[in-house]
């Protein structure tokens, strides 16, 4: 793997990343997110520019690579001068454009999409989870209230600005075991909806155990997207997703997924959208073939297994000396990612979908999620934090949803110069708004820094205890991830 590291991110970045892999020879300069296949002659030359950042070589380089590797030399100098003329096209050291805040944030940060936690319990008892086998640490399990959830929705919408998108995550915990008010609170939301013009997008993610013929018809009658929990092979998922008193939970959770994805994905479905998720761990390091068996067990087409983030010493952790391994695996997913796209049966793994062509846009690139200025979590009390994997952490905790009664009028109108973010935080939303990937040293000079957004915040806390801190584990492996994403959009287009 190589990667260019150069000057300073607002002053003219270049930053062209070249690699090899599977027999190719790969440039990609993420700033105009172009794509080069190169012979050895050509890499080798380019590899020359690459030392000195796109300026032209000395002509005693060119010599001395000649003869090094045999080439002739007005080969060589051929190609050179063909990348002089890429280069002046703007299609390699393409300087990185400057952006200010005031760029990125004109006004005050809407509030778009919420991760609504239906319940702080779950039926399951996997052993890496976050969010302590649902609740979330506190030691206390609870249920989230039909009032509590139409305030957190009613906080959405004032806080939502001239946001016409909003999407709304029936999270848990299991939130299948508080099914009522996920019924009612697909309602109000759909009212609402229709009250306030804007279209309120709903998700619920499921260890899908309680799956049946009635909650499947309403999640796909009511549902843009649909997130089911499991990790693969049966003795992988069930080592570590065992239900509580010990049990196995693959068969029952695979036969409904199953059972599910067959609706879901019926003709007259009225949504299609889904993603069977997973996790692997130490545990698992050929994890590709979890994926495969998502794919040709289940039938799953839409598929996300990602690294876990657990604390150092826990058995199942993932290590540095894992990298090499796992770099591999993605390499090996992506042949059988390509297989399936050349069967015209594709496979969509979440990690490898990525716009090569127009890639995303500046929004998403500079700020990441948007944690906590565009997104947050709201707990069964009304708690709101910056996201899902901050709840409990009451160094983040932003606000309550409850106190949106004291901004309102005897009519239920915002009281005037009164707007819904001032019932949070302002020092905590401010934390996560100036954290931009710009501002990230580790960041500035890193050719996947687009795509990746400077990393998962909460990540990063949990692994380093710091904000801003790298986690190198992820880092590595998302720029892993984003070389096959590369790999596979050349080989598509040559198949």
């Amino acid at each position: 793997m190589e990667s260019i590291l150069s000057s300073l991110f607002y002053g003219g970045t270049f930053v062209v990343h070249i690699f090899q892999m599977k027999g190719k020879n790969i440039a990609y300069d993420s700033e105009v997110a172009s794509i080069h296949e190169l012979d050895d002659l050509a890499y080798d030359v380019l590899r020359l520019f690459v030392d000195t950042s796109g300026s032209t070589p000395p002509m005693k380089d060119f010599q001395n690579l000649a003869q090094e590797k045999a080439y002739d030399y007005s080969e060589v100098l051929a190609c050179r001068d063909e990348l002089i003329g890429l280069i002046s096209q703007g299609q390699l050291f393409s300087p990185c454009q400057p952006f200010a805040y005031q760029d990125l944030y004109p006004e005050e940060p809407a509030i778009k999409a919420m991760c609504l936690h239906i319940c702080h319990d779950c039926n399951l008892r996997c052993k890496y989870c976050f969010a302590g086998t649902g609740d979330f640490g506190t030691g206390k399990r609870s249920m989230l209230d039909l009032e509590t959830g139409k305030k957190a929705i009613d906080f959405l919408i004032a806080a939502s600005g001239n946001r016409h998108h909003l999407d709304v995550d029936f999270f848990g915990g299991e939130p299948l075991m508080n099914w009522p008010v996920v019924v009612s609170l697909t309602e109000y939301c759909e009212e609402k909806s229709r009250e306030s013009g804007k279209e309120i997008r709903l998700t619920i993610t499921t260890n899908a155990l309680m799956l049946d013929e009635e909650k499947t018809k309403f999640i796909n009658d009511h549902m843009k997207n649909c997130v089911l929990s499991i990790d693969g092979r049966p003795e992988v998922h069930d080592k570590m997703r065992p239900g509580i008193g010990g049990f196995g939970s693959y068969e029952k959770v695979s036969n409904r997924i199953k059972s599910f994805l067959l609706a879901r994905n019926a003709e007259d479905a009225k949504y299609h959208e889904h993603y069977v998720r997973g996790t692997f761990t130490r545990e698992n390091l050929d994890f590709s073939q979890d994926v495969i068996h998502l794919a040709e067990v289940l039938g799953a087409r839409q598929i996300s297994v990602e690294p876990v983030v657990a604390a150092s010493g826990s058995g199942y952790d993932i290590r540095l000396s894992d990298l090499p391994q796992i770099e591999k695996e993605y390499e090996d997913l992506a042949e059988y990612i390509l297989k399936t796209r050349v069967q015209n049966d594709p496979v969509h793994f979440f990690h490898f979908i990525m716009d090569m062509k127009e890639g995303p846009c500046v929004y998403k690139r500079l700020k990441g999620c948007g944690v906590g200025a565009e997104y947050c979590a709201v707990t069964p009390t009304g708690d709101i934090y910056p996201c899902h994997q901050f709840v409990g952490e009451e160094k983040y905790l932003m606000g309550n949803v409850h106190d949106l009664d004291q901004l309102l009028d005897e009519n239920g109108n915002m009281k005037a110069g009164k707007k819904a973010t001032d019932i949070l935080s302002q020092e905590v939303r401010k934390t996560f708004l100036d954290r931009l990937m710009p501002n990230k040293e580790s960041c500035r000079t890193c050719f996947a820094r687009y795509n990746c957004g400077g990393g998962c915040p909460a990540n990063s806390v949990h692994a380093t205890r710091d904000l801003d801190g790298m986690y190198e584990v992820g880092c590595r492996l998302a720029k892993k991830r984003m070389e096959c994403s590369i790999w596979l959009s050349l080989k598509s287009l040559s198949n």
